[in-house]
């Protein structure tokens, strides 16, 4: 975002300007010098001697390429290989975990099933025995693990210590991680702030490099904020799923009547559809083309989805931005569907997208490949802290 009138650059530390590069090649996956320097404004000089330092530390490398035009650079900047990272994630039916590099490739995972009525006490020891797996494999393959990231669905930052989706003590579980994996950095985030950075960081040709908001419709409905990654708060939870719509409306699982969730979640999706949560989980992406749509359902489902889009809408009032990127199953659905989302975001008050110029994208859904999410947005962690030590304070 620009305004009329530039401000003059702040300076930088040290650690900023090495996270502005590392998070460059996170989301680009990688890039030659002089675009490089020019993407986090730096000459070249300065560049190559952050370069110097993050090649001898051993998170980015330079391999030979072709060059883009005649008489350019030849080297491609790319992060190392060999970083391992730990991802952890928490969905509505198993916890996975797994261990990979920055660049998305998964080396080791695992998916430990949830019992079907969870309770603080046995998701706990869920975790444990699945940091305990995480720990012997890395044991045995002397592996050291240069971030932990956790992702758990409905987290919040005034919810620390609850979970509303999935029960679960983050304190208890961070402690216990922390315990087994003492020197190693640990990010715990909500499912949607993942989901977000693992498209920003690994969907080709995503919509949006500037701020925008990622809505992520699965089995709840929530936001992200997504700003500039050299920002300490770059990535925001937002709730927009508990918005109410109707005192008759569906009970939601927080309790209140005719939220938008209650209306949009997978649950409802499913009932909507006539099937069950689990036959609508195992058939994914297939649904579409699996189950057809009488007339009477594709009607109540368009009016669902408008709703949606008031949601979006009045979210946007509250922190307006130019982008929309929408993910989960409204994502799947043809254009003439899915319009009644855009629809509903027009339909706000204070203008919708017309006035404030707004592009709405729609991404494929992310679910199903855990913990590929948690991954992505272990490498941001560690991207965006520029592959310092956590407790470093180091200046330029």
């Amino acid at each position: 975002m620009t305004t009329g009138m530039e401000m003059p650059e702040q300076p930088r530390s040290r650690r900023q300007t090495r996270a502005a590069i590392l998070t460059h090649l996170l989301q680009s996956g990688g890039s030659f010098r002089p675009p490089l320097a020019k993407a986090v404004r730096l000459s070249e000089a300065s560049l190559s001697r952050i370069l110097f330092d993050l090649k001898a530390e051993g998170l980015i490398e330079e391999v030979r390429r072709p060059a883009p035009y005649v008489g350019g650079p030849t080297g491609l900047v790319s992060l190392d290989g060999s970083v391992a990272l730990a991802a952890v994630e928490l969905s509505a039916q198993w916890l996975s975990v797994g261990v990979g590099g920055l660049s998305g490739e998964l080396h080791y995972t695992e998916r430990l099933p949830l019992p079907k009525a969870p309770t603080v006490e046995t998701v706990g020891r869920v975790f444990r025995e699945a940091m305990t797996l995480l720990r012997d494999w890395t044991r045995r393959r002397h592996i050291t693990l240069s971030q932990i990231g956790v992702s758990i669905p409905g987290l919040g930052r005034l919810t620390i210590s609850g979970n509303p989706i999935i029960p679960c003590d983050v304190g208890r579980i961070s402690a216990m991680i922390g315990e087994m994996f003492a020197d190693v950095p640990l990010e715990f985030t909500n499912s949607v702030v993942a989901h977000a950075t693992f498209h920003r960081c690994r969907t080709q040709n995503y919509p949006f490099s500037g701020t925008h908001l990622f809505v992520f419709v699965s089995h709840g409905v929530a936001g992200a904020w997504m700003d500039d990654p050299s920002e300490a708060d770059a990535l925001q939870p937002v709730e927009l799923g508990h918005m109410v719509f109707g005192p008759e409306g569906p009970r939601c699982r927080c309790g209140h009547l005719g939220c938008v969730e209650a209306y949009t979640s997978l649950a409802a999706l499913a009932e909507l559809l006539g099937v069950s949560d689990t036959e609508l989980l195992q058939l994914g992406s297939e649904w579409v083309h699996a189950i057809p749509l009488s007339t009477r359902v594709r009607q109540e489902l368009r009016r669902r989805l408008f709703r949606l889009g008031l949601a979006i809408g009045n979210t946007l009032n509250v922190k307006p931005c130019g982008g929309v990127a929408i993910s989960g199953w409204p994502s799947l659905l043809s254009d003439d569907d899915r319009n009644a989302v855009v629809e509903g975001i027009d339909a706000c008050l204070l203008g919708g997208r017309t006035l404030a110029q707004v592009s709405i994208a729609f991404v494929p859904p992310s679910t199903g490949n855990d913990p590929q999410a948690a991954l992505a947005f272990a490498a941001f962690c560690l991207a965006s802290r520029g592959g310092m030590p956590a407790t470093s304070t180091e200046a330029a």
